[in-house]
C-alpha cells in the first residue's frame, strides 16, 4: 500500500540515535529530492538515506521529507552501509560512494496522470468502473482529472496508453482521507494499537516500518498515505465496515488503527495465514487470489518477515 517504502537497514539508526534535530519539510510544487537536499546544503544521498529512500525516488507534493542535520545525515549513511564507519574524531567526507541502498518493492499500480488522461479512459483501460477507481483514490467520478494527480490503478492492470510519456514534474495528491500529517510514531505506538485489536504487534509494526518508517507524512506513488500507507478507498471501507467508531483522518494513531483493522480482516479472510495476509496487504486480496503471488510481493513478504524479530516477534 505505500513514496518508496523504508526498510530494515535503517532500524538501528531510528532507535539508537538520540533525540532527532531533523526538521520536517512539506514537499512543494516542482520540488525534487535533489532540490530539497541542495537547499539545505546536503547531498541527495544523505537526505534519501535518512528517509529510507532511493536516490532516484520521486517526492510527492504535500508529503513530508525529514531534513537531517549534518551529523544525523552522516550517521544515516553509515547505518545504511553507504560510507565506512569512522572514528568519532574523523570528519565526515563530502561525498558518499556510488552504490545506492537496495529498495523495497515499488508500490503496485502507481500512476501519475498525464495530460490528456481521463478517469473514464483509465478505468476502461484497467477494466474497472469509473466509480471503482474514483472510490479507491478519493476522487470525484464526475470531476476533472488534473495532470500530475497521483493515483493507484488495479494491481496487474495494463499500462495506460500515455504511460510512456514523461510524467509531470509537479504532482497532485487528491484531497481525501486519510490525510498525511507531519507526525512520526514509535514502534510502541503501533504495537499498542495492534495488541488492542488482536493482531500480532510484531507483524503490524514490521508492516508499518516497511511501509513508511512510522512516518505519517508519507504519500506513495500509488496514493497510499500515512504510517500504514492506507488508500482512500481502504480508509472508507474500514470506516464503514470495521472501525465501530469515527476515525480521525488527520490522526497518525487512527491511520495505524485503520491499517491494523484492515490487516486483521485480511488475516481472517486468509485463515490466519500471516504470509498470505502480508501479501494481500501489499498486492490486494482480489489480485492475490486471481493472479497468484507476484515476484515483488514475495520480496515484500520476505522483508516484513525479516523485520519481525526486531520488533519482538
Amino acid at each position: 500500500m505505500r513514496l518508496t517504502p523504508l526498510f530494515a537497514v535503517l532500524f538501528a539508526l531510528y532507535f539508537a540515535a538520540p533525540a532527532s534535530a531533523a526538521a520536517p519539510h512539506v514537499v512543494q510544487p516542482g520540488e525534487t529530492l535533489w532540490s530539497i537536499a541542495a537547499a539545505n546544503n546536503l547531498t541527495t544521498r544523505t537526505v534519501a538515506a535518512f528517509n529510507g529512500l532511493s536516490e532516484n525516488s520521486q517526492v510527492v507534493l504535500g508529503s513530508t521529507i525529514m531534513v537531517p542535520t549534518t551529523v544525523e545525515g552522516y550517521a544515516a549513511l553509515q547505518n545504511a552501509g553507504l560510507v565506512a564507519a569512522t572514528p568519532s574524531s574523523a570528519p565526515a567526507p563530502a561525498a558518499a560512494p556510488a552504490t545506492a541502498p537496495a529498495s523495497a518493492p515499488t508500490p503496485l499500480g502507481g500512476y501519475t496522470v498525464r495530460p490528456g488522461d481521463t478517469l473514464s479512459g483509465l478505468a476502461a483501460g484497467a477494466r474497472v468502473s469509473v466509480d471503482a477507481i474514483a472510490a479507491m483514490n478519493g476522487l470525484d467520478a464526475s470531476g476533472v482529472l488534473l495532470a500530475g494527480t497521483v493515483i493507484k490503478l488495479p494491481t496487474g492492470a495494463p499500462a495506460p496508453a500515455r504511460a510512456s510519456q514523461p510524467a509531470p514534474v509537479a504532482t497532485v495528491v487528491p484531497k481525501a482521507a486519510p490525510a498525511p500529517t507531519a507526525t512520526r510514531l514509535g514502534a510502541g505506538d503501533v504495537q499498542s494499537v495492534a495488541a488492542q485489536h488482536g493482531v500480532s504487534p510484531s507483524l503490524a509494526t514490521a508492516i508499518a516500518w516497511q511501509e513508511s518508517g512510522f512516518n505519517n507524512g508519507m504519500v506513495s506513488s500509488a496514493n497510499a498515505r500515512g504510517v500504514m500507507q492506507v488508500m482512500p478507498g481502504t480508509w472508507d471501507y474500514v470506516q464503514q465496515n470495521l472501525a465501530g467508531r469515527t476515525l480521525d483522518p488527520n490522526s497518525a494513531h487512527d491511520n495505524v488503527t485503520a491499517g491494523v483493522l484492515y490487516l486483521r480482516s485480511l488475516l481472517n479472510q486468509t485463515g490466519g495465514d500471516e504470509s498470505a495476509a502480508i501479501a494481500a496487504y501489499y498486492q490486494g486480496l482480489g489480485a492475490l487470489r486471481s493472479r497468484g503471488v507476484f515476484d515483488d510481493t514475495r520480496q515484500y513478504v520476505a522483508n516484513v518477515q525479516a523485520l519481525r524479530p526486531r520488533f519482538g516477534g
